[in-house]
């Protein structure tokens, strides 16, 4: 008898830690994932092997604080492409044929209002694809944009902001590591997403989605009300980056543990 109760004890045990370790193993479903658009039959026929990241944007640029931090956000995108068998051509071969057709077409983008003229890039863009498809087998271009939210921290004694699938705590900047009392809570934060769009040979879209980084935006705990302003250094979280670059190459590359799933 005593023999039966132990083993039953130690199945009980057996199960209980396969299940912990279960829901441990699984993602946290977050309803703010971005609905990813995907050509799926373009896709099949495209057969995307090579693929170049442009350093321009697909819409208007993006915020100057941002941008400076793309070149960095790319490589970690090339890294993520790589390492999932792709293989991604140099971008200054990119950037060699488009500020060629720059300089037959023009600007695209008005310096002074950020807004890009479409029939301008599509013409530049246009040249750019015939002179790679020249050069090599480039199969589609991945713009990879950096765009700016604004969202709350909840209110709750957790105070998290979620947006484009992640989960993410607020910073503090200046001296001391409290909050006011009186902070409004439902103040908009600024925060960073990255946008991937996927362009094939004919400049047709096969796939566009958005994972979400970091917040740009940290408490300030030198006022007595609370506010918001721009944290010193942005985007510095390795792998909040990876994790932003996964959820938005999501399914175009499967994530592992995509928080889509309820």
């Amino acid at each position: 008898m005593h023999f039966f109760n132990r083993a039953y004890q130690l199945t009980a045990i057996i199960l209980a830690t396969v299940l912990l370790a279960a829901c441990s193993g699984a993602p946290s479903y977050n309803p703010t994932v971005y609905p990813f658009e995907i050509e799926e039959e373009r896709m099949a026929n495209s057969k995307v092997k090579t693929v170049v990241i442009p350093h321009v944007n697909l819409g208007s640029p993006s915020r100057s604080y941002l941008e400076k931090e793309a070149p960095r956000i790319d490589g970690y995108v090339s890294t993520y492409l790589k390492d999932n068998g792709f293989k991604v051509l140099p971008q200054r071969m990119f950037k060699q044929h488009y500020n060629n057709a720059v300089r037959a077409f023009g600007n695209p983008v008005d310096p002074t209002t950020g807004r890009v003229n479409m029939k301008t890039f599509s013409q530049i863009m246009q040249s750019v694809r015939d002179r790679m498809k020249e050069e090599t087998q480039l199969d589609a271009f991945v713009f990879t944009d950096l765009v700016e939210l604004e969202v709350p921290f909840s209110g709750g004694l957790k105070h998290i902001a979620r947006w484009d699938g992640v989960s993410r705590k607020p910073s503090l900047q200046g001296p001391g590591d409290g909050v006011s009392a009186d902070f409004d809570w439902n103040m908009q934060a600024a925060v960073a997403s990255l946008q991937v769009s996927i362009y094939d040979i004919e400049l047709q879209r096969l796939f566009a989605s958005r994972g979400g980084i970091d917040a740009t935006d940290a408490i300030d705990t030198r006022s007595s009300t609370g506010r918001y302003i721009r944290r010193r250094n942005i985007l510095e979280n390795e792998n909040n980056i990876k994790e932003g670059v996964q959820l938005a190459f999501h399914p175009f590359i499967e994530m592992e543990k995509w928080p889509g799933n309820p």
